[in-house]
């Protein structure tokens, strides 16, 4: 089956006021966005050299060596990659990379053949919140790792589909809107997903696509998972809404959106409230040692950005290679294939 990624957020990493592709006091990135739509292209701006161009022009008339953040809709992300991979141009690429399998894998084998560097803006990824998670569970505080509960459960108003009514129809939905980037801190919270099984309904909004969404998981290192996904949940469990690196969302700095089990603790993320067995067994007859992991609050996609422009300048390899990305990829289209037929899917058996 194939799924066509929507656009709708496609431009929405960069702040309105923050011009994309640029890091603060980092003159090589001093960047300038120019909005096509919804989506942002933005090109470089090396000592005061303003270079503004449509996608076409790119190939075409771009200097190599310059950044270019493409952030155009998902068809033509790896057309614009592949144009600047073959002149030698960094990029940032907006998730989840392609709309199928087989684009993000010609992406993937271009970058690997060329040498070129690719980042994918996965900006959850640069979350102070989601690195002291990582850290905590690469430590072994939890032992080993048993289950994994999650959720993205938030409701979207009326005016978001009145103002733009294919977001009512298939093609659209929380699944290909938003689980990408579930799927992608499932991933670096508990490892690579090997099988999924997913119910959708559309039973509380009536819409042609589904509105909510069960979703069970199963880790390559044994641990099972289960996750809830809804547009239409009066809740506040979700990370935009639990993280605060957004200030566009109501904040409810009570709650986590993830926790994370072993058979040694817990901890639930983005809060990193740890609880951790006293004795040398965990017992449920006994207290846990309870503690609040610290993590300084700060907006991931300024980091994002001034980790792009080390990547420019082959400083670091990208934190979020195609390759890495594609397997976030990979697991949201297992789950919208799993709804649609009703059975489980291996991920390593998605078709490209």
């Amino acid at each position: 089956m194939h799924h066509q990624w929507p656009v709708e957020h496609i431009g929405k990493e960069a702040h309105p006021e923050q011009a994309p592709g640029a890091a603060a006091g980092d003159r090589e990135m001093a960047g300038e966005g120019l909005r096509l739509g919804e989506g942002v292209l933005a090109i470089g701006q090396s000592e005061g050299h303003r270079l503004e161009r449509r996608l076409d022009d790119v190939g075409a008339r771009r200097p190599g060596g310059e950044p270019v953040d493409d952030r155009f809709g998902i068809g033509i992300i790896v057309r614009g990659a592949l144009a600047c991979i073959a002149r030698g141009i960094a990029v940032l690429v907006e998730k989840p990379v392609a709309d199928t399998l087989a684009e993000a894998l010609r992406l993937a084998d271009a970058v690997e053949r060329s040498g070129v560097p690719v980042l994918v803006g996965h900006h959850r990824r640069h979350s102070a919140a989601m690195a002291a998670a990582r850290e905590a569970i690469d430590s072994g505080v939890l032992g080993r790792l048993v289950a994994v509960q999650g959720s993205a459960l938030f409701h979207k108003p009326a005016s978001y589909f009145d103002e733009a009514p294919w977001r009512r129809e298939k093609g659209s939905g929380p699944i290909l809107n938003n689980l990408v980037h579930e799927m992608d801190n499932l991933r670096m919270l508990a490892g690579e997903i090997d099988e999924v099984q997913a119910m959708a309904s559309n039973a509380r909004r009536g819409h042609p696509v589904e509105d909510t969404v069960s979703i069970s998981l199963r880790f390559a290192n044994g641990a099972l998972g289960s996750f809830m996904l809804s547009d239409v949940a009066a809740s506040t469990r979700s990370w935009e809404q639990t993280a605060g690196e957004n200030a566009a969302y109501a904040r409810d700095e009570t709650e986590a959106c993830y926790l994370v089990s072993g058979d040694r603790g817990s901890l639930a993320v983005p809060t990193l409230r740890l609880q951790t067995a006293r004795g040398p067994e965990a017992s449920w007859f006994e207290p846990m040692r309870d503690q609040r992991l610290g993590a300084r609050l700060s907006d991931p996609l300024q980091r994002q950005l001034e980790h792009f422009a080390s990547v420019i300048r082959r400083e670091q390899a990208p934190l979020v290679g195609v390759r890495d990305a594609t397997r976030s990829l990979q697991a949201t289209l297992a789950v919208a294939e799993s709804a649609a037929r009703g059975c489980p899917m291996r991920c390593d058996k998605m078709a490209a």
